[in-house]
């Protein structure tokens, strides 16, 4: 007990990396076994007096619902004006919904959700935290990018306590806070940009947003690793986690949804920088395929799928001899331990061998693929590069490699087969288990069962 019979604040340690929290400090993490990554805060008086389980008393009262009592209602989607936007989100803005965006600095973030306010205002309450620009700098950004900003409400402020009673006046019905790291809440005395600090604000604006029906836009910012700065329990808690991609230097912006409670996960929104802000590309297998006029060795066109959307992506292979003792395995947009396996099957299962060559694989426009239906891709573009044999100019392919050597079927292949026939392909080589009960008018389907069967073809 401190002089003056006044309790003294207690200190926790949480980890920056995962949020587990610890009595004491230490130089790892018994959770994530991350160093130096223990963070000290405080826990004010009135809390610490209370107890964990101080609130159990009044919890008496709780009620217990059958699931089937439960009504089920039809949540009202409100369209954002772009496309993209509502199909990453899974159609639209629902109310009370909590989205986070990240993304490197200066990708377009700021831009993307100033640009969606101001379509928004004119027929919603809308209001605009900045936590890192002034309404000045806010105000010069919307008269360059020629927005409809009259009826924006901005609020220049970094308390959450403060934003959230100028919120409750205000009454929005769609609000952005940019961004949730220059938050902090005074009920905890560690800096802004702290674990602690961030999962508090959030905690308050998540319950703000589902206690008032406001859709809430949280902008966060991404660490060196890629990763979104903070607890990784910061994703947990709200409804929908945005991220941005793109290569640097690339006009084209990719958003991909990482978790949705509200539609489907793994959609991905295709945005083109431009002078006037970001435009939504509504076919982006075209801005994928602007490929030479000519067949060259090392490319093919994979129908890949993201989310609900098949895509048309060209993967490149450069296979050249290496210097080195041990050969470099490079992959951008794709699993580096993926491709070493699929060249251990290629050798076993083909008897092609390329111990001595460097393999490098990419996969053109910035596109990420995490399915497993580029394996064939990879392969025979690695093939034609290693040949020096171009393949042929109308050719698309999709099909998982297993490590027996089989062509192993993957999800939606009708509906794969379906977007390289609008876009003009004459011929496609997919596992025997896509192959379309009915022929494709325009499209000759070669279905293969193993990897013997596409060496004999090419």
């Amino acid at each position: 007990m401190a002089q003056g019979g006044k309790r003294q604040a207690k200190s926790y340690y949480i980890c920056r990396a995962c949020g587990a929290d610890f009595p004491k400090w230490a130089g790892q993490c018994s959770e994530c076994h991350a160093w130096n990554a223990l963070e000290e805060n405080l826990v004010p008086p009135a809390a610490a007096s209370k107890g964990r389980f101080a609130g159990y008393a009044g919890a008496a009262n709780a009620q217990v619902l059958a699931l089937t009592e439960v009504e089920i209602e039809h949540e009202a989607r409100s369209p954002t004006g772009s496309a993209e936007l509502d199909r990453v989100l899974g159609g639209g803005l629902v109310e009370g919904s909590v989205v986070l965006i990240g993304g490197d600095p200066g990708i377009g973030k700021s831009t993307l959700l100033i640009q969606t306010l101001a379509r928004l205002s004119a027929s919603m309450r809308t209001l605009y935290v900045s936590g890192e620009e002034s309404p000045r700098q806010i105000s010069l950004r919307a008269k360059r990018l020629e927005l409809p900003a009259d009826d924006l409400q901005l609020l220049p402020e970094t308390c959450v306590e403060r934003i959230i009673a100028a919120a409750e006046r205000e009454r929005p019905q769609v609000m952005v806070v940019d961004s949730i790291q220059t938050m902090y809440t005074e009920l905890l005395q560690s800096a802004p940009g702290s674990v602690s600090q961030v999962r508090e604000a959030t905690a308050q604006l998540v319950h703000f947003a589902k206690r008032s029906g406001a859709a809430v836009f949280l902008v966060g910012h991404v660490t060196k690793e890629g990763s979104l700065a903070g607890p990784k329990v910061l994703e947990h808690m709200v409804d929908c986690v945005l991220y941005f991609e793109g290569e640097a230097g690339s006009q084209f912006r990719l958003i991909r949804t990482i978790k949705n409670r509200f539609g489907a996960v793994n959609e991905l929104g295709v945005f083109a920088m431009t002078d006037k802000g970001l435009k939504a590309v509504s076919n982006p297998s075209a801005i994928f395929l602007s490929r030479q006029a000519e067949a060259v060795p090392g490319s093919v066109i994979l129908v890949t799928r993201e989310g609900t959307r098949p895509l048309l992506v060209e993967v490149q292979a450069l296979v050249d001899e290496s210097p080195l003792a041990n050969p470099r395995r490079v992959t951008l947009g794709l699993e580096q331990n993926r491709l070493s396996m699929l060249l251990a099957v290629l050798h076993r299962h083909g008897g092609i061998g390329m111990f001595d060559q460097d393999v490098y694989v990419n996969v053109v426009g910035g596109v990420r693929i995490t399915e497993t239906a580029s394996d064939l891709a990879v392969l025979m573009s690695a093939l034609s590069s290693f040949r020096d044999r171009p393949l042929d100019h109308g050719l698309v392919v999709f099909g998982e490699v297993g490590l027996t050597g089989e062509i192993r079927p993957v999800p939606n292949g009708l509906e794969r087969l379906r977007e390289a026939a609008k876009h003009g392909f004459k011929r496609a080589i997919v596992p025997s288990g896509n192959r379309p009960k009915q022929g494709m008018e325009g499209l000759e389907v070669v279905a293969v069962e193993s990897l013997g069967e596409v060496l004999e073809i090419y």
